[in-house]
Protein backbone atom coordinates (compact mmCIF):
# COMPACT_ATOMS: atom_id res chain seq x y z
CA UNK A 1 0.00 0.00 0.00
CA UNK A 2 2.82 2.41 0.89
CA UNK A 3 4.60 1.89 -2.42
CA UNK A 4 1.43 2.39 -4.44
CA UNK A 5 0.48 5.55 -2.54
CA UNK A 6 3.94 7.10 -2.96
CA UNK A 7 4.05 6.15 -6.65
CA UNK A 8 0.61 7.69 -7.19
CA UNK A 9 1.67 10.96 -5.54
CA UNK A 10 4.96 11.13 -7.45
CA UNK A 11 3.26 10.56 -10.79
CA UNK A 12 1.02 13.57 -10.16
CA UNK A 13 3.56 15.88 -8.50
CA UNK A 14 6.66 15.40 -10.68
CA UNK A 15 5.31 17.01 -13.89
CA UNK A 16 3.60 19.79 -11.95
CA UNK A 17 6.79 20.68 -10.11
CA UNK A 18 8.70 20.72 -13.39
CA UNK A 19 6.12 23.06 -14.93
CA UNK A 20 6.29 25.30 -11.87
CA UNK A 21 10.08 25.52 -11.92
CA UNK A 22 10.14 26.26 -15.64
CA UNK A 23 7.55 29.02 -15.24
CA UNK A 24 9.39 30.44 -12.24
CA UNK A 25 12.67 30.39 -14.17
CA UNK A 26 11.10 32.20 -17.12
CA UNK A 27 9.73 35.03 -14.98
CA UNK A 28 13.11 35.48 -13.28
CA UNK A 29 14.96 35.83 -16.58
CA UNK A 30 12.24 37.98 -18.17
CA UNK A 31 9.75 39.63 -15.81
CA UNK A 32 6.84 40.06 -18.26
CA UNK A 33 3.17 40.04 -17.32
CA UNK A 34 2.67 36.88 -19.37
CA UNK A 35 5.48 35.06 -17.58
CA UNK A 36 4.22 36.25 -14.21
CA UNK A 37 0.73 34.96 -15.00
CA UNK A 38 2.11 31.60 -16.14
CA UNK A 39 4.17 31.30 -12.96
CA UNK A 40 1.10 32.04 -10.79
CA UNK A 41 -0.99 29.53 -12.73
CA UNK A 42 1.68 26.82 -12.40
CA UNK A 43 2.06 27.50 -8.69
CA UNK A 44 -1.68 27.26 -8.15
CA UNK A 45 -1.77 23.92 -9.98
CA UNK A 46 1.09 22.65 -7.81
CA UNK A 47 -0.61 23.89 -4.65
CA UNK A 48 -3.95 22.34 -5.67
CA UNK A 49 -2.30 18.94 -6.08
CA UNK A 50 -0.60 19.20 -2.70
CA UNK A 51 -3.88 20.30 -1.13
CA UNK A 52 -5.71 17.12 -2.16
CA UNK A 53 -7.46 16.23 1.13
CA UNK A 54 -8.11 12.60 0.20
CA UNK A 55 -4.47 11.99 -0.66
CA UNK A 56 -3.28 13.76 2.49
CA UNK A 57 -5.65 11.74 4.66
CA UNK A 58 -4.43 8.51 3.05
CA UNK A 59 -0.78 9.54 3.58
CA UNK A 60 -1.42 10.24 7.27
CA UNK A 61 -3.25 6.94 7.75
CA UNK A 62 -0.59 4.81 6.07
CA UNK A 63 2.21 6.76 7.77
CA UNK A 64 0.65 6.08 11.19
CA UNK A 65 0.65 2.33 10.49
CA UNK A 66 3.85 1.87 8.48
CA UNK A 67 5.99 5.03 8.47
CA UNK A 68 8.61 5.47 5.77
CA UNK A 69 10.97 8.27 4.83
CA UNK A 70 9.07 9.02 1.61
CA UNK A 71 5.80 9.29 3.52
CA UNK A 72 7.42 11.68 6.01
CA UNK A 73 8.60 13.88 3.14
CA UNK A 74 5.25 13.74 1.37
CA UNK A 75 3.41 14.71 4.54
CA UNK A 76 5.77 17.65 5.17
CA UNK A 77 5.37 18.75 1.57
CA UNK A 78 1.59 18.62 1.65
CA UNK A 79 0.93 19.97 5.14
CA UNK A 80 1.23 23.74 4.43
CA UNK A 81 -1.30 23.39 1.59
CA UNK A 82 -4.09 21.87 3.69
CA UNK A 83 -5.86 25.23 3.93
CA UNK A 84 -8.92 26.70 2.19
CA UNK A 85 -8.44 27.08 -1.55
CA UNK A 86 -9.25 30.79 -1.59
CA UNK A 87 -6.58 31.47 1.03
CA UNK A 88 -3.99 29.45 -0.89
CA UNK A 89 -4.84 31.29 -4.10
CA UNK A 90 -4.47 34.69 -2.44
CA UNK A 91 -1.03 33.76 -1.06
CA UNK A 92 0.20 32.41 -4.39
CA UNK A 93 -1.06 35.36 -6.42
CA UNK A 94 0.29 37.99 -4.03
CA UNK A 95 3.64 36.23 -3.68
CA UNK A 96 4.00 36.11 -7.47
CA UNK A 97 3.04 39.77 -7.86
CA UNK A 98 5.58 40.90 -5.26
CA UNK A 99 8.29 38.72 -6.79
CA UNK A 100 7.87 40.22 -10.25
CA UNK A 101 8.00 43.73 -8.82
CA UNK A 102 11.37 42.95 -7.27
CA UNK A 103 12.60 41.75 -10.66
CA UNK A 104 11.41 44.87 -12.45
CA UNK A 105 12.30 47.49 -9.87
CA UNK A 106 15.31 49.74 -10.29
CA UNK A 107 16.30 52.54 -7.95
CA UNK A 108 16.76 56.07 -9.25
CA UNK A 109 19.75 58.34 -8.58
CA UNK A 110 19.76 61.85 -10.02
CA UNK A 111 16.91 60.92 -12.35
CA UNK A 112 18.71 57.86 -13.74
CA UNK A 113 17.66 54.25 -13.08
CA UNK A 114 20.40 52.18 -11.45
CA UNK A 115 20.58 48.44 -10.86
CA UNK A 116 21.92 46.67 -7.79
CA UNK A 117 25.41 46.27 -9.25
CA UNK A 118 25.70 50.02 -9.86
CA UNK A 119 24.51 50.76 -6.32
CA UNK A 120 27.00 48.35 -4.83
CA UNK A 121 29.81 49.83 -6.95
CA UNK A 122 29.04 53.29 -5.56
CA UNK A 123 28.99 51.99 -2.00
CA UNK A 124 32.31 50.21 -2.46
CA UNK A 125 34.16 52.97 -4.29
CA UNK A 126 32.74 56.45 -3.68
CA UNK A 127 34.29 58.79 -1.11
CA UNK A 128 31.40 61.24 -1.38
CA UNK A 129 28.93 60.75 1.50
CA UNK A 130 26.11 62.47 -0.37
CA UNK A 131 26.60 60.22 -3.41
CA UNK A 132 26.74 57.16 -1.17
CA UNK A 133 23.56 58.17 0.64
CA UNK A 134 21.69 58.69 -2.62
CA UNK A 135 22.70 55.20 -3.80
CA UNK A 136 21.76 53.61 -0.49
CA UNK A 137 18.36 55.32 -0.43
CA UNK A 138 17.75 54.23 -4.02
CA UNK A 139 18.33 50.63 -2.93
CA UNK A 140 15.54 50.96 -0.36
CA UNK A 141 12.81 52.30 -2.65
CA UNK A 142 11.66 48.81 -3.53
CA UNK A 143 10.83 48.35 0.16
CA UNK A 144 8.33 51.20 0.11
CA UNK A 145 6.80 49.77 -3.08
CA UNK A 146 6.13 46.30 -1.63
CA UNK A 147 5.90 46.75 2.17
CA UNK A 148 2.10 46.73 2.42
CA UNK A 149 1.89 43.56 0.38
CA UNK A 150 4.64 41.90 2.40
CA UNK A 151 2.69 42.60 5.59
CA UNK A 152 -0.42 41.17 3.94
CA UNK A 153 1.53 38.07 2.90
CA UNK A 154 2.59 37.62 6.53
CA UNK A 155 -1.03 37.91 7.68
CA UNK A 156 -2.21 35.39 5.09
CA UNK A 157 0.61 32.97 5.83
CA UNK A 158 -0.17 33.20 9.55
CA UNK A 159 -3.83 32.51 8.86
CA UNK A 160 -2.80 29.39 6.95
CA UNK A 161 -0.40 28.24 9.67
CA UNK A 162 -2.92 28.72 12.47
CA UNK A 163 -5.56 26.78 10.57
CA UNK A 164 -3.09 23.88 10.72
CA UNK A 165 -2.49 24.20 14.46
CA UNK A 166 0.78 26.15 14.40
CA UNK A 167 1.53 29.40 16.23
CA UNK A 168 2.42 31.27 13.05
CA UNK A 169 4.17 30.83 9.71
CA UNK A 170 7.61 30.97 11.32
CA UNK A 171 6.80 27.95 13.48
CA UNK A 172 5.17 26.04 10.62
CA UNK A 173 8.11 26.68 8.30
CA UNK A 174 10.57 25.22 10.79
CA UNK A 175 8.37 22.20 11.47
CA UNK A 176 7.92 21.25 7.81
CA UNK A 177 11.71 21.50 7.30
CA UNK A 178 12.36 19.20 10.29
CA UNK A 179 13.94 21.97 12.34
CA UNK A 180 13.42 22.39 16.07
CA UNK A 181 12.70 25.99 17.08
CA UNK A 182 14.24 25.68 20.56
CA UNK A 183 17.46 24.29 19.07
CA UNK A 184 17.48 27.04 16.45
CA UNK A 185 17.18 29.73 19.12
CA UNK A 186 19.94 28.05 21.15
CA UNK A 187 22.19 27.96 18.07
CA UNK A 188 21.49 31.63 17.34
CA UNK A 189 22.41 32.50 20.92
CA UNK A 190 25.61 30.46 20.69
CA UNK A 191 26.68 32.12 17.44
CA UNK A 192 25.85 35.51 18.96
CA UNK A 193 28.18 34.77 21.89
CA UNK A 194 30.90 33.44 19.58
CA UNK A 195 30.96 36.47 17.29
CA UNK A 196 29.82 39.48 19.35
CA UNK A 197 33.15 40.56 20.83
CA UNK A 198 35.39 39.70 17.83
CA UNK A 199 32.93 41.55 15.58
CA UNK A 200 32.80 44.58 17.90
CA UNK A 201 36.60 44.90 17.97
CA UNK A 202 36.92 44.48 14.21
CA UNK A 203 34.13 46.94 13.46
CA UNK A 204 35.67 49.57 15.74
CA UNK A 205 38.82 49.43 13.61
CA UNK A 206 36.74 49.47 10.42
CA UNK A 207 34.82 52.55 11.56
CA UNK A 208 38.02 54.42 12.30
CA UNK A 209 39.31 53.71 8.79
CA UNK A 210 35.98 54.63 7.18
CA UNK A 211 35.76 57.90 9.10
CA UNK A 212 39.29 58.84 8.09
CA UNK A 213 38.68 57.94 4.45
CA UNK A 214 35.34 59.75 4.22
CA UNK A 215 36.32 62.81 6.24
CA UNK A 216 33.84 62.47 9.07
CA UNK A 217 33.83 61.38 12.69
CA UNK A 218 33.04 57.82 13.75
CA UNK A 219 29.81 58.98 15.40
CA UNK A 220 28.66 60.37 12.03
CA UNK A 221 28.82 57.01 10.25
CA UNK A 222 25.47 55.75 8.96
CA UNK A 223 24.31 52.74 6.88
CA UNK A 224 25.38 54.28 3.55
CA UNK A 225 29.00 54.43 4.71
CA UNK A 226 29.29 50.63 4.47
CA UNK A 227 29.91 48.73 1.26
CA UNK A 228 26.53 47.16 0.58
CA UNK A 229 22.94 48.21 1.33
CA UNK A 230 22.53 45.81 4.26
CA UNK A 231 26.11 45.50 5.61
CA UNK A 232 25.87 41.78 4.97
CA UNK A 233 29.26 41.66 3.24
CA UNK A 234 32.72 42.72 4.33
CA UNK A 235 33.67 46.21 3.05
CA UNK A 236 37.03 46.51 1.27
CA UNK A 237 38.15 48.83 4.07
CA UNK A 238 37.54 46.12 6.65
CA UNK A 239 39.58 43.21 5.36
CA UNK A 240 41.32 42.58 2.06
CA UNK A 241 40.13 43.89 -1.29
CA UNK A 242 40.66 41.19 -3.90
CA UNK A 243 38.72 42.85 -6.71
CA UNK A 244 41.86 43.99 -8.51
CA UNK A 245 42.86 40.39 -9.12
CA UNK A 246 39.58 39.74 -10.94
CA UNK A 247 39.71 42.53 -13.53
CA UNK A 248 39.09 40.95 -16.91
CA UNK A 249 38.65 37.49 -15.39
CA UNK A 250 36.29 34.95 -16.93
CA UNK A 251 34.36 34.00 -13.81
CA UNK A 252 32.42 31.23 -15.52
CA UNK A 253 35.59 29.56 -16.71
CA UNK A 254 37.20 29.94 -13.27
CA UNK A 255 34.19 28.39 -11.56
CA UNK A 256 34.08 25.51 -14.03
CA UNK A 257 37.81 24.96 -13.59
CA UNK A 258 37.36 24.88 -9.79
CA UNK A 259 34.66 22.21 -9.81
CA UNK A 260 36.43 20.19 -12.49
CA UNK A 261 39.54 20.24 -10.30
CA UNK A 262 37.70 18.46 -7.50
CA UNK A 263 36.15 15.94 -9.86
CA UNK A 264 32.68 17.48 -10.25
CA UNK A 265 31.16 18.23 -13.68
CA UNK A 266 29.27 21.49 -14.18
CA UNK A 267 29.35 22.03 -17.96
CA UNK A 268 25.68 21.08 -18.35
CA UNK A 269 24.64 23.42 -15.54
CA UNK A 270 26.54 26.32 -17.10
CA UNK A 271 25.07 25.61 -20.55
CA UNK A 272 21.52 25.96 -19.18
CA UNK A 273 22.26 29.02 -17.05
CA UNK A 274 21.63 32.78 -17.44
CA UNK A 275 24.61 34.59 -15.95
CA UNK A 276 24.73 38.27 -16.94
CA UNK A 277 22.56 41.28 -16.15
CA UNK A 278 19.97 42.84 -18.42
CA UNK A 279 16.80 44.86 -18.12
CA UNK A 280 13.77 43.04 -16.74
CA UNK A 281 15.82 40.20 -15.25
CA UNK A 282 16.03 39.34 -11.56
CA UNK A 283 19.04 41.04 -9.99
CA UNK A 284 19.66 38.22 -7.56
CA UNK A 285 21.37 34.84 -7.82
CA UNK A 286 20.05 31.33 -7.32
CA UNK A 287 20.30 27.74 -8.47
CA UNK A 288 17.21 25.72 -9.36
CA UNK A 289 16.72 22.01 -9.96
CA UNK A 290 13.98 22.02 -12.58
CA UNK A 291 13.01 18.34 -12.61
CA UNK A 292 15.05 16.31 -10.07
CA UNK A 293 16.44 14.53 -13.12
CA UNK A 294 19.45 16.60 -14.19
CA UNK A 295 18.06 19.93 -15.45
CA UNK A 296 19.90 22.20 -13.01
CA UNK A 297 20.40 25.92 -13.78
CA UNK A 298 21.97 29.02 -12.26
CA UNK A 299 20.79 32.59 -12.56
CA UNK A 300 23.37 35.27 -11.75
CA UNK A 301 24.41 38.81 -12.69
CA UNK A 302 28.17 38.44 -12.92
CA UNK A 303 30.70 41.25 -12.95
CA UNK A 304 34.47 40.80 -12.68
CA UNK A 305 34.79 41.02 -8.88
CA UNK A 306 35.72 38.70 -6.06
CA UNK A 307 32.13 38.86 -4.80
CA UNK A 308 30.79 37.62 -8.16
CA UNK A 309 33.38 34.85 -8.27
CA UNK A 310 32.24 33.71 -4.84
CA UNK A 311 28.60 33.92 -5.92
CA UNK A 312 29.20 31.75 -8.99
CA UNK A 313 31.01 29.12 -6.94
CA UNK A 314 28.26 29.28 -4.33
CA UNK A 315 25.50 28.63 -6.85
CA UNK A 316 27.43 25.81 -8.50
CA UNK A 317 27.88 24.38 -5.01
CA UNK A 318 24.11 24.02 -4.94
CA UNK A 319 24.13 22.62 -8.46
CA UNK A 320 26.62 19.80 -7.90
CA UNK A 321 24.65 18.74 -4.84
CA UNK A 322 21.48 18.49 -6.92
CA UNK A 323 23.28 16.47 -9.61
CA UNK A 324 24.77 14.14 -7.03
CA UNK A 325 21.74 12.24 -5.75
CA UNK A 326 22.06 8.46 -5.77
CA UNK A 327 20.56 6.84 -8.87
CA UNK A 328 18.42 4.52 -6.74
CA UNK A 329 16.61 7.30 -4.86
CA UNK A 330 12.87 7.73 -5.51
CA UNK A 331 11.60 11.12 -6.72
CA UNK A 332 10.54 12.35 -3.29
CA UNK A 333 14.02 11.72 -1.89
CA UNK A 334 15.82 13.30 -4.87
CA UNK A 335 15.88 16.76 -3.31
CA UNK A 336 18.19 18.74 -1.10
CA UNK A 337 18.08 19.40 2.59
CA UNK A 338 18.06 23.20 2.90
CA UNK A 339 20.79 23.12 5.53
CA UNK A 340 22.99 20.67 3.63
CA UNK A 341 22.69 22.40 0.24
CA UNK A 342 23.63 25.73 1.82
CA UNK A 343 26.58 23.97 3.44
CA UNK A 344 27.75 22.77 0.02
CA UNK A 345 27.22 26.20 -1.55
CA UNK A 346 29.02 28.10 1.19
CA UNK A 347 31.85 25.57 1.21
CA UNK A 348 32.56 26.14 -2.49
CA UNK A 349 31.93 29.88 -2.38
CA UNK A 350 34.57 30.31 0.31
CA UNK A 351 37.26 28.81 -1.95
CA UNK A 352 37.54 32.10 -3.88
CA UNK A 353 39.10 33.67 -0.80
CA UNK A 354 41.76 31.02 -0.16
CA UNK A 355 45.45 31.18 -0.98
CA UNK A 356 45.54 27.90 -2.92
CA UNK A 357 42.55 28.87 -5.09
CA UNK A 358 44.02 32.26 -5.89
CA UNK A 359 47.28 30.61 -6.89
CA UNK A 360 46.14 27.40 -8.62
CA UNK A 361 42.91 28.60 -10.24
CA UNK A 362 43.09 32.38 -10.60
CA UNK A 363 46.80 32.23 -11.43
CA UNK A 364 48.51 34.45 -8.85
CA UNK A 365 52.24 33.98 -8.51
CA UNK A 366 53.05 31.59 -5.67
CA UNK A 367 54.98 34.13 -3.62
CA UNK A 368 52.23 36.74 -4.01
CA UNK A 369 49.57 34.24 -2.94
CA UNK A 370 51.71 33.12 0.01
CA UNK A 371 52.14 36.73 1.13
CA UNK A 372 48.35 37.04 1.35
CA UNK A 373 47.91 33.94 3.55
CA UNK A 374 47.50 35.57 6.97
CA UNK A 375 45.36 38.39 5.62
CA UNK A 376 43.13 35.89 3.83
CA UNK A 377 42.67 33.90 7.03
CA UNK A 378 41.69 37.05 8.88
CA UNK A 379 39.38 38.03 6.02
CA UNK A 380 37.63 34.68 6.28
CA UNK A 381 37.05 35.15 10.00
CA UNK A 382 35.73 38.65 9.39
CA UNK A 383 33.42 37.38 6.65
CA UNK A 384 31.98 34.77 9.01
CA UNK A 385 31.49 37.34 11.77
CA UNK A 386 29.81 39.89 9.49
CA UNK A 387 27.59 37.25 7.94
CA UNK A 388 26.59 35.76 11.29
CA UNK A 389 25.61 39.16 12.67
CA UNK A 390 23.49 39.76 9.56
CA UNK A 391 21.73 36.39 9.87
CA UNK A 392 20.87 37.25 13.48
CA UNK A 393 19.16 40.41 12.24
CA UNK A 394 17.19 38.59 9.55
CA UNK A 395 16.10 35.62 11.64
CA UNK A 396 15.04 37.66 14.66
CA UNK A 397 13.24 40.13 12.40
CA UNK A 398 11.25 37.44 10.62
CA UNK A 399 10.29 35.88 13.93
CA UNK A 400 9.03 39.30 14.97
CA UNK A 401 7.30 39.89 11.64
CA UNK A 402 5.20 36.75 11.95
CA UNK A 403 4.56 37.35 15.65
CA UNK A 404 3.11 40.84 14.96
CA UNK A 405 2.80 41.64 11.23
CA UNK A 406 0.93 44.86 12.07
CA UNK A 407 3.55 46.00 14.58
CA UNK A 408 6.16 48.73 14.28
CA UNK A 409 8.43 46.77 11.96
CA UNK A 410 10.41 49.83 10.89
CA UNK A 411 11.58 50.38 14.47
CA UNK A 412 12.17 46.67 15.09
CA UNK A 413 14.38 46.48 12.01
CA UNK A 414 16.69 49.28 13.08
CA UNK A 415 16.81 48.08 16.68
CA UNK A 416 18.11 44.71 15.45
CA UNK A 417 20.55 46.30 12.99
CA UNK A 418 21.95 48.51 15.77
CA UNK A 419 22.18 45.63 18.26
CA UNK A 420 23.71 42.96 16.05
CA UNK A 421 25.58 44.95 13.39
CA UNK A 422 26.53 48.04 15.37
CA UNK A 423 25.16 50.33 12.64
CA UNK A 424 23.68 53.66 13.70
CA UNK A 425 20.19 54.12 12.17
CA UNK A 426 19.58 57.12 9.92
CA UNK A 427 18.46 60.12 11.94
CA UNK A 428 14.67 60.41 12.01
CA UNK A 429 14.14 57.85 9.26
CA UNK A 430 10.73 56.19 9.18
CA UNK A 431 10.55 53.83 6.20
CA UNK A 432 10.04 50.09 5.58
CA UNK A 433 13.70 49.43 4.81
CA UNK A 434 13.23 45.84 5.96
CA UNK A 435 10.94 45.19 2.99
CA UNK A 436 13.78 45.92 0.55
CA UNK A 437 15.26 42.49 1.38
CA UNK A 438 13.73 40.15 -1.19
CA UNK A 439 13.99 37.06 1.00
CA UNK A 440 11.51 38.47 3.52
CA UNK A 441 8.85 38.66 0.83
CA UNK A 442 9.35 35.63 -1.41
CA UNK A 443 11.73 33.28 0.45
CA UNK A 444 10.28 33.58 3.95
CA UNK A 445 11.83 31.98 7.02
CA UNK A 446 14.86 30.79 5.10
CA UNK A 447 17.78 32.88 6.33
CA UNK A 448 18.57 30.67 9.32
CA UNK A 449 19.51 27.94 6.84
CA UNK A 450 22.43 30.13 5.70
CA UNK A 451 23.71 30.21 9.25
CA UNK A 452 23.29 26.46 9.68
CA UNK A 453 24.86 26.04 6.25
CA UNK A 454 27.89 28.11 7.22
CA UNK A 455 28.42 25.85 10.23
CA UNK A 456 28.08 22.78 8.00
CA UNK A 457 30.59 24.28 5.53
CA UNK A 458 33.13 24.75 8.32
CA UNK A 459 32.61 21.19 9.51
CA UNK A 460 32.95 19.88 5.95
CA UNK A 461 36.25 21.73 5.60
CA UNK A 462 37.49 20.18 8.84
CA UNK A 463 36.43 16.71 7.69
CA UNK A 464 38.08 17.11 4.28
CA UNK A 465 41.26 18.55 5.76
CA UNK A 466 41.47 15.41 7.87
CA UNK A 467 40.49 12.97 5.11
CA UNK A 468 42.19 14.52 2.07
CA UNK A 469 44.64 17.10 3.39
CA UNK A 470 43.75 19.77 0.86
CA UNK A 471 40.77 20.92 -1.22
CA UNK A 472 41.67 22.76 -4.42
CA UNK A 473 42.51 20.45 -7.34
CA UNK A 474 41.86 17.31 -5.32
CA UNK A 475 39.43 14.90 -7.06
CA UNK A 476 39.08 13.07 -3.75
CA UNK A 477 37.08 16.06 -2.51
CA UNK A 478 34.36 15.48 -5.08
CA UNK A 479 34.32 11.77 -4.35
CA UNK A 480 33.99 12.42 -0.62
CA UNK A 481 31.13 14.89 -1.09
CA UNK A 482 29.28 12.68 -3.56
CA UNK A 483 29.41 9.71 -1.19
CA UNK A 484 28.84 11.40 2.15
CA UNK A 485 26.75 14.50 1.40
CA UNK A 486 25.12 14.39 -2.04
CA UNK A 487 24.14 10.78 -2.75
CA UNK A 488 21.82 10.27 0.27
CA UNK A 489 19.49 13.06 -0.88
CA UNK A 490 16.61 13.22 1.57
CA UNK A 491 16.80 9.55 2.51
CA UNK A 492 17.84 10.64 6.02
CA UNK A 493 17.06 13.72 8.11
CA UNK A 494 19.36 16.73 7.69
CA UNK A 495 20.87 16.46 11.18
CA UNK A 496 21.72 12.79 10.64
CA UNK A 497 23.21 13.62 7.25
CA UNK A 498 25.40 16.38 8.68
CA UNK A 499 26.74 14.07 11.37
CA UNK A 500 27.36 11.29 8.81
CA UNK A 501 29.15 13.63 6.41
CA UNK A 502 31.28 15.58 8.88
CA UNK A 503 31.71 13.11 11.72
CA UNK A 504 30.18 15.44 14.32
CA UNK A 505 26.71 16.86 15.06
CA UNK A 506 26.04 20.45 14.04
CA UNK A 507 27.75 22.82 16.48
CA UNK A 508 29.43 26.22 16.72
CA UNK A 509 32.82 24.73 17.63
CA UNK A 510 34.36 25.42 14.21
CA UNK A 511 33.00 28.97 14.23
CA UNK A 512 34.47 29.53 17.69
CA UNK A 513 37.84 28.41 16.41
CA UNK A 514 37.70 30.70 13.37
CA UNK A 515 36.95 33.68 15.64
CA UNK A 516 40.25 33.21 17.49
CA UNK A 517 41.94 34.97 14.55
CA UNK A 518 40.12 38.12 15.64
CA UNK A 519 40.71 37.56 19.36
CA UNK A 520 43.58 40.01 19.77
CA UNK A 521 42.76 43.73 19.77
Amino acid sequence: MTHELVAQAESVLAPLERDLHLAWWDVQVEATDANAARRASAELAWSEALADPDLFRAVEEVQAKAPTRSLDLLCNLMLPHQVPSDLRARIVELDAAVDVRFSRHRGVVDGVEVDDSAIKKTLRQSDDSAERRAAWEASKTVGAAVADDVRELARLRNEAARSLGHRDWFALSLAKDELDEAKLLATLAATDRATAEPFRRWKARLDERLAQRLGCSVCDLRPWHYADPFFQEVPPDGAIDLDGYFEGADLVALAGRTLEGVGLEVDDIIARSDLYAREGKSQHAFCVDIDRAGDVRVLANLVPTHDSAETMLHELGHGVYELGFGDDLPWLQRSTHLVATEGSALFFGALAGTRRWLELVLGLEADEAAALRDRLREARAVELAVFTRWVLVMTEFERGLYATPDGDLDTLWWELVARHQGVTPPDGRKAPDWAAKVHIAVAPVYYHTYLYGSLVALQLKDALDAAVGSIVDQPAVGAFLREHLFAPGQSVRWDELVEQATGTPLSVASLDREMTVLATP
